[in-house]
């Protein structure tokens, strides 16, 4: 039965709309067109070839659902079918713009890469962050995820975690992908606490610890015990971070969290986040028991003068209050309580922060001198520990600017840019 007039430009017109994203979605296979050959290069080739592979998949599948359209628009002949092809092309736009979404968050993390250098702390950071997952997830007979970092604007990190689901709905994330801002590069301690995200979300520590808390402090106040376990998250990427970078990972957070009363005080239910305020002093506890009196003392009375609970809302004053004498109890079942997520041991057992203190930090320093910075085996090996010492430098004012300079330049060997001793 012939179309008729309407029909044959209702077909017109919607072959038009269909050659149109056909012909886009082609355009999406050139891969290099969505950073430069010097961005791709800066990436570690198991990391280029590992999004590579991931992205070329996405838009493989989008192109057979470009051919599917194709063809059903050729059979379709009267309105009915013609109405199917519309609906067919309105759902293939939602899943181009999807794909394109993912496409464009990947062109753009590698894109940060500008430049030789800054390609190379990128995958100095790169390292670090696998490094310290691996350091775990080893241990318990878990593979560790590709990590892809990259440099974004901001006051806090963040990590789009590998193994969760896309924008394009169909995929999962190949690499855990974790963004450092640009104030922070040269003290990346925010990397490690985005890496205990993906680990935790591995082992099931996400799921573990709220219960822990719950249950510990529960015979205390089941309301208190309620709102830590809703902050459990976050409290485990902190413990996590403080583990392998100690004292530095805390003077680090400090100044992403004071950012004056109405953001120290500032309590969202549902916020995975803690309380700044509370935040900052759990982690202050965390360098007292591990590391007994010290400099984290000064920061917490500082911390505290500074931000008097006289300033802090009236609704969240006694929550604050009643807080305080739980810290050492949170510490402890975060991080000397055996979990499952652990095979039954506690974080510290599988990375001790004693590593991290500030005397094991200095002594290695002064037992290896010089070779600790410019030896690519001691770089490798102790990369972890190099960021806790220099992050532990910077916190004296008067060797800051050594501690940036001696930072960077190993950060450029671990990445590759600079040539190191033997």
């Amino acid at each position: 039965m012939p179309m008729s007039d309407l029909d044959g430009a209702t077909k017109e017109l919607l072959s038009c709309q269909v050659d149109h994203w056909v012909t886009a979605t082609a355009r999406l296979a050139d891969l290099d067109d969505l950073a430069s050959h010097a961005a791709w290069n800066s990436l570690e080739n198991y990391l280029g070839v590992s999004i590579r592979q991931h992205l070329s998949a996405v838009v493989r599948q989008l192109d057979r659902e470009a051919k599917s359209l194709q063809a059903a628009l050729t059979a379709a002949c009267s309105r009915a079918p013609l109405a199917g092809v519309r609906r067919q092309l309105l759902a293939f736009r939602g899943r181009y713009l999807s794909v394109e979404t993912t496409l464009d968050f990947f062109a753009d993390a590698i894109s940060t890469r500008t430049s030789p250098k800054i390609g190379s702390l990128m995958r100095a950071c790169d390292t670090l962050a696998h490094r310290s997952m691996t350091q775990l997830l080893d241990q318990l007979g878990k593979p560790t995820p590709v990590v892809l970092t990259y440099l974004d604007k901001g006051l806090g990190a963040s990590i789009l975690k590998a193994g969760l689901r896309l924008w394009d709905t169909t995929s999962l994330n190949p690499v855990a992908a974790i963004k450092i801002t640009r104030h922070n590069l040269y003290r990346p301690t925010a990397l490690i606490h985005e890496a205990g995200h993906q680990v935790a979300h591995i082992v099931g520590w996400n799921e573990e610890l709220p219960k822990m808390l719950q249950t510990g402090l529960a015979d205390v106040s089941p309301q208190l015990a309620e709102m830590w376990a809703s902050w459990a998250s976050e409290i485990a990427a902190d413990a996590f971070a403080f583990a392998h970078t100690g004292y530095a990972s805390v003077t680090a957070l400090h100044d992403v969290l004071d950012g004056g009363p109405a953001t120290v005080f500032r309590y969202l239910p549902g916020d995975p986040h803690p309380i700044a305020y509370l935040r900052m002093l759990l982690c202050v506890e965390m360098c007292r028991q591990f590391y007994g009196s010290g400099q984290w003392d000064d920061l917490g009375g500082v911390w505290k003068k500074q931000y008097p609970l006289s300033q802090s809302p009236p609704e969240i004053a006694p929550l604050l209050n009643a807080s305080e004498p739980l810290l050492p109890k949170i510490v402890e079942l975060t991080l000397r309580t055996p979990m499952r997520a652990f095979g039954g041991r506690a974080l510290v057992s599988c990375v001790n922060p004693e590593r991290v203190k500030p005397d094991a930090l200095l002594a290695m320093e002064k037992q290896l001198g010089p070779a600790l910075y410019t030896s690519i085996h001691w770089i490798w090996t102790e990369a972890l520990r190099l960021l806790a010492l220099t992050g532990l430098r910077k916190t004296s004012s008067y060797k800051a600017a050594e501690a940036l300079t001696m930072q960077e330049q190993w950060m450029l060997r671990l990445g590759g840019a600079l040539q190191t001793a033997a």
